[in-house]
């Protein structure tokens, strides 16, 4: 009896495992991968509706993409471009609706709860975006004053957590999308929209009048970037893996950084060190 009931768990954990890690063979028989991002993040991920999705994080996912289809067998993978929030993009992973996600989402313990996470790709922080001519600059320059930031972000809990840390008694309002918090911003609803430092500097370039808005002197979160993959399936997060290392080690990253990002400058020492330490060998 006691070998019986062995036997059965020993399958019953099998069968879980092999439904838990099936995504290459969904994408194999399918000849389709579905992949989630984000339209309004530019420069990592950004899309007008029209053409497909640009930016840093899409040109990693590419190559990303291009590895699974040589795992597979299938060298014309059908790629389904699936734009969200990123807490839609999470949700989207999470109950099977896309195989991965590429966009800017950060990798945190929490949300390790219902997704898996790849190598990282980015390493960027928290900060405030302005008008030019307000004489708030930092975050205690905003007390008793309204901030915008997207619901259900790292941004929006990093935020409240500094804000009560720092004794700043600033109003929170949360919105759906970052055009929707410089939207608040121009119609002076809002002293500030919170937001992690390059995508900001991405809605200043979006802006009908970039000069009018700048970035003010207080960064206040570390956000490491990493595309989300579906839990426990191992086999998918090495081919991620596997691609993203080979960017790393043969320096194809830099030309995909020089030109999404070096209007803003080189990689910074920190970056650097996450290249490196991500250029992990075959």
């Amino acid at each position: 009896m006691n070998r019986l009931l062995i036997a059965l768990a020993l399958g019953a954990a099998l069968v879980t495992q092999s439904t838990l890690a099936d995504t290459l063979g969904r994408i194999k028989s399918s000849k389709t991968v579905n992949v989630a991002y984000n339209p309004e993040a530019l420069p990592f991920s950004f899309s007008d509706g029209k053409e497909e999705p640009r930016g840093y994080s899409i040109d990693l996912c590419k190559r990303v993409i291009a590895q699974i289809g040589r795992t597979v067998g299938v060298s014309d993978l059908k790629v389904n471009w699936i734009p969200g929030t990123t807490p839609q993009q999470l949700q989207m992973v999470a109950g099977g609706k896309a195989d991965l996600e590429c966009g800017n989402t950060t990798q945190t313990l929490a949300r390790m709860a219902n997704v898996d996470f790849s190598s990282l790709i980015f390493l960027e922080s928290g900060g405030l975006l302005g008008k030019a001519e307000s004489k708030g600059r930092q975050l205690s320059d905003l007390g008793g004053k309204k901030i915008a930031v997207q619901k259900g972000t790292t941004t929006e809990a990093r935020l409240r957590e500094v804000l009560q840390k720092r004794l700043v008694n600033a109003q929170i309002v949360t919105v759906d999308r970052a055009s929707d918090g410089m939207a608040m911003l121009e119609a002076g609803q809002a002293e500030a929209y919170a937001g992690d430092t390059v995508n900001l500097v991405g809605l200043i370039i979006q802006a009908k009048e970039p000069t009018k808005y700048g970035i003010m002197n207080d960064e206040f979160s570390y956000e490491p970037y990493a595309f989300a993959l579906p839990r426990n399936d191992s086999a998918l997060r090495l081919e991620v893996n596997r691609a993203l290392s080979q960017i790393y080690r043969a320096g194809e990253i830099q030309p995909i950084y020089s030109q999404w990002l070096g209007p803003l400058g080189t990689p910074s020492d920190l970056l650097k060190a996450m290249y490196l330490l991500n250029a992990i060998p075959d």
